[in-house]
């Protein structure tokens, strides 16, 4: 998977590892992990759909053109093929907070990379985008939005940790409250998101963000 860089966190949030590709050609056979990644490129691009309908591993099947056999090979179920998504989105948001942290020790600086390259996530990867929000595990099994509850979690304490530096460096006022604004942040990244699968990927979740990111971070 390759990532941009940049310097203002703009360039973060590319995700190529499951970007769509073509239907397999029934002709050749996959190597062993190869249909796996398939199917979750699949996934990932039908929830591009604006509309947002519900996937069936029936539809699934049909856009992979193999049979829904074919597909429990791999899952044992839809929710493992969601699970599949959402570890990639864990793995990609996780390593890109952990590479804005090594390349920039101000703790205002990371707090706003972190949080733009969470727009620009959103952008570059629209059918992720329905995961981050639940919409696309409305009806699902409960434990995918608790998982995603959890991410959400791990996001605002990476976020509190930051904040917490940069008062402990002098760039926010000692009396800054970490925790609210952590809270804050995190949901302002969510009404983005929501923003974003709502305009059915027509809004730029980054679009004018630079400004009220930084308003946020005063």
């Amino acid at each position: 998977m390759q990532q941009e860089n940049s310097s203002n966190g703009a360039g973060y949030g590319t995700a190529d590892a499951l970007e769509a590709a073509p239907a397999p050609v029934k002709t050749t056979r996959p190597k062993p992990g190869e249909r796996r990644v398939q199917v979750l490129q699949t996934l990932a691009a039908m929830l591009e759909t604006p509309k947002g309908e519900k996937i069936t591993t029936a539809a699934l099947a049909a856009r992979l053109d193999v049979s829904e056999a074919a597909l429990y090979r791999h899952f044992a179920s839809k929710a493992q093929m969601f699970e599949g998504l959402i570890e990639f989105i864990e793995q990609t948001i996780f390593g890109l907070i952990n590479q804005i942290s090594a390349q920039d020790q101000d703790g205002v600086s990371q707090a706003r990379a972190i949080v733009l390259m969470l727009l620009g996530f959103a952008e570059k990867n629209p059918g992720m985008t329905r995961v981050l929000t639940g919409e696309a595990l409305v009806g699902e099994h409960e434990r995918l939005q608790e998982r995603m509850n959890q991410l959400l979690d791990r996001i605002e304490a990476s976020l509190r940790q930051v904040l917490r530096l940069a008062a402990a460096q002098g760039t926010l006022p000692e009396t800054f409250d970490a925790n609210s604004r952590a809270n804050l942040l995190v949901s302002y990244v969510l009404g983005r998101w929501h923003r974003f699968a709502k305009s059915g990927f027509k809004r730029s979740p980054a679009e004018g963000a630079e400004p009220q990111v930084a308003a946020l971070l005063r």
